[in-house]
């Protein structure tokens, strides 16, 4: 059988939801309840997705000293307006332990519940159709674009016998679009997709979207190679 989850947990800040309601990096510190407002739609999105896989959602609000009381409230009522189960607020940075215990009890409080949990395709469905429905209901897309270079790559995948693996989508964490500039709840765009990277011994295929890059590797001289303790105990070499 297998493995699916109780719940899940989505986490989310105060400045992040008034970042996609238009703040500049520079004032996400201010107060700014018009722009939690405005960014509540990604938020909303967010839980809804999670809704989509018939899961309890928990949200965790990451603390930051320079949230208001009144926004984490106000994110709060969004969230919880969203469908979200619970929504607490996880301050492990500022108190370690103590500051994630209410998260910890409201994760167990939301596993122990009953859900309705369901893979977004069946297995054994075709690579295409497994993206296509990502992008179309998860990231709210009204399609997909299957550039040339992904059109060879799917008909090597389709002959290595994995043209109905698994699924791993590569993309901006930006936005819900693949194009980090498509801020808050995008709508009426298309997901380009450039290339299909089959990762044989996991067992799934990477869709490249956008201008996204695969995580490169260590160059010829780590900078690790430069760190080490001194004869006092003092670490050098981080920076």
């Amino acid at each position: 059988a297998r493995i699916t989850p109780s719940a899940a947990v989505l986490v989310t800040t105060v400045r992040a939801t008034k970042s996609h309601g238009g703040v500049a990096f520079k004032d996400l510190g201010k107060e700014d309840l018009e722009a939690v407002r405005r960014g509540a739609g990604n938020l909303a999105a967010h839980v809804q997705i999670v809704s989509t896989y018939g899961l309890p959602c928990v949200v965790t609000v990451n603390g930051f000293p320079t949230d208001s009381p009144k926004e984490i409230a106000l994110v709060r009522e969004l969230a919880l307006n969203a469908g979200a189960e619970t929504v607490v607020v996880h301050e492990g940075f500022a108190k370690g332990g103590e500051g994630a215990v209410d998260l910890a009890k409201a994760v167990v409080v939301a596993c122990d519940k009953p859900n309705k949990f369901s893979f977004l395709t069946p297995e054994g469905t075709p690579l295409v159709q497994q993206i296509e429905a990502i992008a179309t209901r998860i990231y709210g897309a009204t399609g997909i674009d299957l550039q040339m270079q992904a059109l060879k790559d799917l008909e090597r995948i389709e002959q290595l016998g994995l043209g109905a693996a698994p699924v791993c989508m590569a993309k901006t964490q930006m936005s819900l679009s693949h194009d980090p500039n498509l801020r808050n709840r995008p709508t009426g765009f298309i997901v380009p997709v450039r290339s299909l990277v089959p990762s044989v011994g996991a067992g799934f295929v990477v869709a490249l979207c956008g201008e996204m890059q695969r995580m490169p590797g260590l160059g010829k001289t780590p900078a690790f190679q430069k760190m080490d303790i001194d004869e006092k105990g003092k670490t050098y070499g981080l920076f």
